[in-house]
């Protein structure tokens, strides 16, 4: 479900007071270049390290604080999820010891030894699965973005300016007479929210979604996520010249397993962003200091 809502989940910054609406550009025309430039964050991630920094706020019925966990990491991508390294260096504010962290390190020099030795060995028929299932996969995605554009009436309701970058702000709500293709828009069919788009380039700079619809898995016995859950997601420009991720944050109430409800609220932070590709060669020291 995090990856279905990270196609959504973009920017948290302070919002200037909304310009009047002069001279916007045409919907059609505008919508046709932001889909141009609408991709994965998860991709374009992939080509940098970063630190990440996630606090979860458990919360009682009137919405008090029950309980905050906060953990850091250090994070090295990989466009295979399985080989990301999120390197954990701090919990609830504590490092954490050389010891435990040179283990982490360990495993993660183990798994990517086994993995290239994995490749090394692997045959013309193995690569080529392999590399159909990557083109597969990314063909799946192309598709789930194009479909948005299918699911949702879009209107556009002004200019903002968000942190001195003109931007198009963008209202959207599923259609009621179209009928999702594929599990992750029958997902998508109950968010509604609104986003906004550098004007400058098309890129997302910020959206805000809701659920308008109670999102059930295994028919509500797996979990059930309720009807007003909120998301955030927030994105700056990086070394001008990639947008990628700056907050994610969640609220709402959910059920698991037929348990008892609770309510959280998630924060995550993406700082530090470094350029680092699959190939760099990485040695592990010690955590950097903020």
């Amino acid at each position: 479900m995090i990856r279905i809502l990270a196609v959504f989940f973009i920017l948290q910054n302070g919002l200037a007071a909304q310009k009047p609406s002069q001279n916007l550009p045409e919907l059609d025309s505008f919508l046709k270049n932001v889909r141009m430039h609408l991709r994965s964050d998860r991709l374009l991630q992939s080509q940098y390290a970063f630190k990440l920094k996630e606090t979860e706020i458990q919360l009682d019925k009137k919405g008090d604080t029950k309980k905050i966990e906060v953990n850091e990491y250090e994070v090295y991508p990989s466009l295979e999820e399985d080989f990301t390294y999120l390197r954990h260096i701090s919990k609830n504010g504590k490092s954490l010891s050389a010891e435990e962290i040179d283990k982490q390190d360990r495993k993660q020099d183990k798994k990517v030894n086994e993995r290239a030795q994995e490749l090394e060995r692997e045959g013309t028929d193995e690569r080529a699965r392999r590399l159909a299932k990557e083109t597969e996969e990314k063909r799946k995605e192309d598709a789930i973005i194009d479909e948005l554009f299918q699911l949702y009436d879009m209107e556009m309701i002004g200019r903002d300016f968000i942190d001195g970058t003109s931007a198009i702000l963008l209202q959207f709500k599923p259609r009621k007479d179209y009928k999702p293709k594929s599990g992750e828009a029958k997902i998508l069919a109950k968010l509604s929210g609104r986003a906004w788009f550098c004007e400058e380039d098309y890129e997302m700079i910020r959206i805000e979604v809701e659920l308008i619809e109670d999102l059930k898995f295994g028919l509500g016995v797996l979990a059930r996520l309720n009807k007003g859950a909120k998301g955030v997601l927030s994105r700056r420009r990086i070394n001008g010249e990639i947008w990628l991720p700056a907050e994610t944050s969640f609220s709402g109430s959910a059920r698991l397993m037929l348990l008892k409800g609770m309510r959280i609220k998630t924060i995550s932070e993406f700082s530090d962003y470094k350029k680092f590709t699959v190939g760099t060669s990485v040695k592990f020291g010690p955590p950097a200091k903020d």
